[in-house]
């Protein structure tokens, strides 16, 4: 494990800062895309030499296959930036058949390097002084007030000297260091991405990139002074070409740590920098070689220096969890990253593949209480994204939750996992609560508790207080789609109809063909009596969604409202003829039948779905859809089944 220099090159009137990974112009910072400055780099390194095109290639891309074409374009930009012209080389010459030189001379230093040269300049005017000065002088550490006490027993000239000598060693200092004033007094970081590592070596790895960040992402999430972007929201980098401050600058974060990883059979080695988004500049830099085993002192290195270079002052607590090991086991913590890659892609396939790899990890280390919290959510999730029957997964769902918190009752995700189960099936209102304010206080930076909570919050008509933990989420991921749409939700169930479209619009100024988002969009349509607006957010909602079940409900419904009873009645056959084959929700019929103006076909289906566990009927107390019954005994007999 090596740990990057201060390193400077000059050449002309440019400076290279090796470590910070800047090109500064006589002081002033020289925008350059990171593949651009390591080729500048390498060429100025090797200054004089002729570097083959192909030995270029080597050094820049070691680990993929680039076209060579990338090169010259590099080359182009960097004399560019220089200030060359086609007829004047003064920097980079080419070697037509070989490569590139560069030609002006470089002179090469280290910090280090300054410290003694200003330090050696320092002591010698301090010799000058005691020179100058009568034997009896006072000594240099006195207080200042000696010298303006009249007993001034130095010589004018003496202490002249001594003036002068100091004010040149601090413009020395000032000119050694040649760094612009914002460089040398940036503001703390307080917002950091982890982004997927790259990764390099055999196939099946494909876990390992976004599993590494994953992992580092669990860690550093307790550090109460950052924010910190979830693992959902950095994952569409993975297999990115972005440079990291672009990619900061995209996710509104002020530090982004990037990283790449290799594994050659029993070897891993895995290099790592935390990049500054405001000018590209490198805050540190590591490499690690070692055995895979190894992989949990890697991360644990990993972890607790970047934790360091961002809060110097740590609290025990947050010493504590950041170099918490979740698991011993090589093998369960592989399973679990592979579970965690599947679990983020947010489809029914995905979430079936990661519940299988949860239960395997969990299997090689029964005390893997993370590995449990993830078996939980993903259990939990198939009931809500996958029309697979309540009953079917949220009891599974609860005993992993139970089992993570006996083996780690501190374990935000475990909390968050039982406080999911207590809300969409047990309807513990109370419960559920309790876990998610646990899990919050835990972990201040996990979203996802946030994000639960709003929806408790919400369903009990709490709108104040949800519209707060739904903006906390949003802060910590605020370009998540889902949590963008359901704000949205929670603006429409709160009847705030012009704002919910709003918010809605925003999150599909992210992402058009988020089919949550068109789904929410058109009921509030509907509200707002819009019905052609609001049939087409339905069909949308249903195309993009594969054929989600509750897009057709809400076709079925607006057909229904608006009076085209036949187009209605279609859409509700087909959806019960559908609800014989496989488990569909029951709430959806019902729905159709109170468009359609007929309550006791209506609350026989939604008696249907709560005696089913619906998880629909956890909003049952704010739905404006279900107004029209509300005051029905049935009705409100199906409110105290719910606990409301």
């Amino acid at each position: 494990m090596t740990t990057l220099t201060r390193h400077f090159y000059e050449f002309g009137p440019f400076r290279i800062d090796a470590q910070k990974r800047v090109l500064l112009r006589e002081g002033e910072v020289v925008p350059l895309k990171a593949k651009a400055f390591d080729t500048l780099l390498v060429l100025v390194q090797h200054h004089g030499e002729v570097l083959e095109k192909d030995d270029l290639m080597e050094r820049l891309w070691p680990d993929s296959d680039v076209e060579e074409s990338n090169l010259p374009q590099h080359i182009s930009a960097l004399r560019k930036t220089l200030g060359e012209s086609p007829n004047e080389r003064r920097y980079i010459v080419t070697v037509p058949g070989r490569g590139y030189r560069f030609a002006a001379e470089v002179e090469e230093f280290d910090y280090e390097a300054q410290e003694r040269i200003v330090e050696k300049y320092i002591k010698s005017t301090i010799i000058i002084h005691e020179q100058e000065g009568s034997p009896d002088d006072a000594p240099m550490a006195q207080p200042a007030p000696r010298f303006f006490s009249g007993r001034i027993r130095g010589s004018v000239a003496g202490l002249t000297i001594f003036a002068v000598s100091i004010f040149l060693a601090v413009g020395l200092w000032l000119l050694l260091s040649n760094e612009p004033a914002g460089h040398r007094a940036h503001a703390p970081i307080r917002s950091l991405a982890v982004v997927p590592f790259r990764q390099w070596g055999t196939e099946g790895d494909e876990h390992l990139g976004p599993g590494i960040a994953d992992s580092l992402i669990t860690k550093l999430s307790n550090l109460r002074e950052i924010k910190l972007r979830p693992t959902s929201a950095v994952l569409k980098y993975d297999d990115s070409s972005k440079q990291p401050a672009e990619i900061g600058r995209e996710l509104g974060v002020e530090a982004v740590l990037e990283g790449s990883i290799r594994r050659e059979g029993d070897r891993v080695r895995v290099t790592i920098q935390l990049v500054r988004v405001e000018d590209g500049s490198a805050l540190w830099a590591e490499k690690f070689d070692d055995r895979f085993a190894s992989i949990f002192q890697i991360e644990d290195s990993m972890s607790r220096q970047v934790a360091e270079s961002l809060v110097p002052k740590l609290t025990g607590k947050e010493e504590e969890e950041v170099a918490k090991r979740y698991t011993e086991n090589s093998e369960a913590y592989l399973l679990y990253l592979n579970g965690r890659y599947h679990w983020n892609k947010f489809t029914p396939e995905g979430l079936k593949k990661a519940a299988q790899y949860f239960e395997r990890a969990t299997e090689k280390d029964p005390g893997y209480a993370l590995a449990f919290a993830g078996l939980s959510a993903v259990s939990a999730g198939l009931a809500i994204n996958s029309d697979v029957p309540p009953k079917d997964t949220f009891p599974k769902a609860k005993q992993a939750a139970a089992r993570a918190l006996e083996i780690d009752d501190g374990l935000s995700e475990a909390h968050v996992a039982m406080g999911y189960v207590n809300l969409w099936f047990d309807w513990d209102w109370k419960s559920a609560e309790s876990h998610f304010k646990r899990a919050i206080d835990l972990n201040l930076n996990n979203p996802l508790a946030h994000y639960h909570y709003a929806h408790l919050l919400s369903n009990l008509g709490r709108f104040e207080e949800a519209a707060i933990e739904a903006r906390r989420a949003l802060e910590l991921d605020p370009l998540s789609l889902l949590y963008n749409s359901i704000m949205g939700n929670f603006l429409f169930q709160a009847r705030q109809y012009d704002q919910a479209r709003d918010q809605l619009q925003k999150a599909l100024e992210i992402e058009p063909n988020f089919w949550i988002a068109h789904l929410v969009l058109g009921h509030v349509y509907v509200e707002k009596g819009m019905y052609g607006e609001a049939l087409i957010e339905s069909q949308k909602a249903l195309q993009f969604s594969g054929g989600n079940a509750s897009a057709s409900s809400l076709m079925g419904y607006i057909y229904a409202v608006s009076g085209n009873k036949k187009q209605a009645e279609k859409v509700l056959g087909e959806l019960k003829g559908l609800s014989k084959q496989r488990y569909l929700s029951a709430s959806n019929i019902a729905l159709i039948y109170v468009g359609l103006g007929e309550p006791n076909q209506a609350l026989n289906w939604l008696e249907k779905a709560c005696d089913e566990r619906d998880v629909h009927i956890g909003f049952l107390k704010v739905d404006s859809r279900w107004d029209s019954i509300r005051k029905d005994p049935r009705f409100t007999s199906l409110l105290k089944r719910a606990g409301f």
